[in-house]
């Protein structure tokens, strides 16, 4: 196969078109570990979560667009269909509590004792017809059974923003006629700056207002962190966005985000990774944007694209042994975030 893909880029390059086996590696930074989170878009928010507690240890801190609970799929593609989108029937946030805090006990995931100083951000439209309201809000309780049943997780953060008017999509500041809808690239003009309230709510309030993003958005090969080789059915290549503090040497925070099903470069180009609104308030906070990217396939059957939160990469997808969770932990580290 790669054999295959190299041939394919040598008659693109011949063309002077450039192809995903050109990008290079992740740069090495100072990355700040008290300064991390992770955010994600539907299933990017499902994916978000499955990192935040197979790793707290390293991303205490997430923020979910139109996602629901951890552990709400149960490796079964019909429950994600209906009770973890639908909410029919709706997902129990206590039970799933509960067995996220097996799951912990057992060495699945992380030590949930390493979420005590994190913040949690959930952010749902009530028009949202592709996830039911209900199911964010599932998510929202899931957090606060954690931290009601936990004792060392009395100080975890959790704000419930669903009261807001829009469909299934990331609402960027401008304006427009598309905020009530679920169109691609899924990110509705709704006047709402949602990737500015995000790094509000993991880092504190601003220093200053944001402007243009004035950094570099640079493109990196993901096929370089597969963990042993295994195939994370990810894309070849990523995307990084580095502020210019950031690449002049400054200590950075880090922010993983992940996009939603349909949303990944492929099938938007890069919408997402420019004009989601993260990479302007990447600049006043100095912190690193990853945005890791899938792979549509028939075999396993992901022809959306979408995040594995069901169970598409194996058993073990939503553990800290999940190929693609592992992918995330071996990316990170290469970009500089020091271990735990």
């Amino acid at each position: 196969m790669r054999r295959l893909t190299g041939l394919i880029c040598g008659v693109f390059l011949l063309s002077g078109v450039a192809c995903a086996g050109d990008a290079p590696p992740l740069p090495t930074l100072k990355i700040n570990p008290a300064k991390v989170a992770v955010a994600g878009l539907s299933s990017g928010a499902y994916m978000a979560a499955q990192l935040q507690m197979a790793y707290p240890e390293w991303f205490a801190s997430a923020a979910l667009v139109a996602g629901g609970p951890f552990g709400c799929a149960a490796g079964r593609l019909d429950l994600a269909l209906s009770t973890c989108m639908k909410g029919v029937p709706a997902p129990d946030p206590a039970a799933l509590a509960a067995k996220a805090e097996q799951r912990a006990a057992a060495g699945e995931i992380g030590a949930l004792k390493d979420l005590a100083h994190g913040r949690v951000y959930l952010l749902h439209g009530k028009d949202d017809a592709l996830v039911a309201p209900a199911v964010a809000e599932a998510g929202a309780r899931f957090y606060e059974q954690l931290r009601d049943g936990v004792p060392a997780l009395k100080s975890l953060q959790v704000k419930d923003d669903g009261q807001r008017a829009f469909a299934h999509n990331l609402p960027v500041v401008a304006t427009g006629d598309d905020c009530d809808k679920s169109v691609s690239p899924y990110l509705g003009h709704c006047g709402f700056d949602a990737a500015g309230e995000i790094f509000q709510q993991m880092f504190g309030k601003p220093a200053a207002a944001a402007s243009a993003a004035k950094g570099e958005l640079r493109q990196f090969d993901q096929d370089a962190y597969r963990p042993g080789a295994a195939d994370a059915f990810l894309a070849s290549t990523g995307y990084v966005y580095l502020p210019p503090d950031c690449i002049a040497g400054k200590r950075c925070g880090l922010l993983v985000a992940f996009h939603g099903c349909k949303q990944n470069a492929d099938a938007v180009g890069e919408a997402f990774v420019k004009d989601a609104g993260f990479n302007r308030w990447a600049d006043v906070y100095d912190v690193v944007v990853l945005y890791p990217q899938t792979r549509a396939s028939t075999a396993p059957m992901n022809p959306q694209a979408c995040w594995d939160w069901w169970g598409y990469s194996g058993d073990n997808y939503d553990s800290r042994q999940g190929v693609q969770l592992r992918w995330l932990v071996d990316a990170v580290k290469a970009l500089g975030l020091p271990a735990p």
